[in-house]
């Protein structure tokens, strides 16, 4: 059975010349379908590159990406830019929003790009889902933090990937507004059977998932699915 994703042995470097530093070294695992997958480690373990290259923002040296049987290496620029907006949602630790458009049209934009006809009846449900229905006209600047993330998630979601990955996603936000962003995000991924692969700092974070991997310089140091509670 095709797995969500499937990556081999994937060597990744970043910057030029003296500076180019070897981020990923060989680099190998599979996450099922459906599968809530958190990646924690020290700064600099190389998490969030991985987690880029998942979602094809970064391009491994060498190795294999495959996301849902997809070979990431054979996509050209347009090629992989249409995939990842068809297949992989993104949440951002800064929510990446453009402030000239209002969270209707900063939740529109990727289906509009994709050519979709009923991208804003789209994008209204997408924020109705994540409890903003009456901020559609709302500019970033005028919402708080855990808005501005309510409306990137349902960005990352809005053309329901198969796919979700998220950077940090409560990493600009307090405690509580923070919980209150994660329980909407694993319950919008257990609604719609989508596939989460997160980095995060927080152990409680990463407990809800259905897997913790462990990378330390850029090594994959542990991986432990968690035990079924018993009653």
């Amino acid at each position: 059975m095709v797995k969500a994703i499937e990556i081999e042995n994937v060597e990744l470097s970043l910057g030029r010349g003296a500076s180019r530093v070897h981020i990923l070294k060989g680099i190998s695992l599979s996450v099922a379908h459906g599968e809530a997958v958190g990646l924690v480690g020290p700064s600099g373990s190389g998490k969030s590159t991985l987690l880029m290259a998942m979602a094809g923002l970064e391009r491994a040296d060498s190795g294999r990406i495959r996301i849902d049987g997809q070979d990431l290496s054979g996509l050209d620029e347009d090629a992989l830019a249409r995939f990842r907006g068809r297949r992989i949602g993104i949440v951002f630790q800064s929510f990446h929003l453009i402030p000239t458009m209002t969270a209707l049209e900063n939740v529109a934009v990727p289906l509009e790009l994709a050519g979709v006809e009923d991208a804003f009846d789209r994008a209204r449900v997408e924020l109705d889902a994540v409890g903003l229905g009456a901020r559609l006209g709302h500019y970033p600047a005028e919402l708080s933090g855990g808005e501005q993330q309510r409306v990137a998630l349902a960005r990352a979601l809005v053309a329901d990937p198969a796919i979700l990955v998220a950077d940090e996603p409560t990493g600009n936000l307090d405690e509580s507004t923070g919980r209150q962003i994660v329980d909407l995000l694993f319950e919008l991924k257990e609604r719609r059977g989508a596939t989460l692969v997160l980095v995060t700092h927080d152990p409680g974070l990463a407990a809800r998932c259905d897997r913790t991997i462990r990378l330390r310089s850029g090594m994959i140091e542990s991986d432990h699915s968690r035990t079924p509670a018993t009653v």
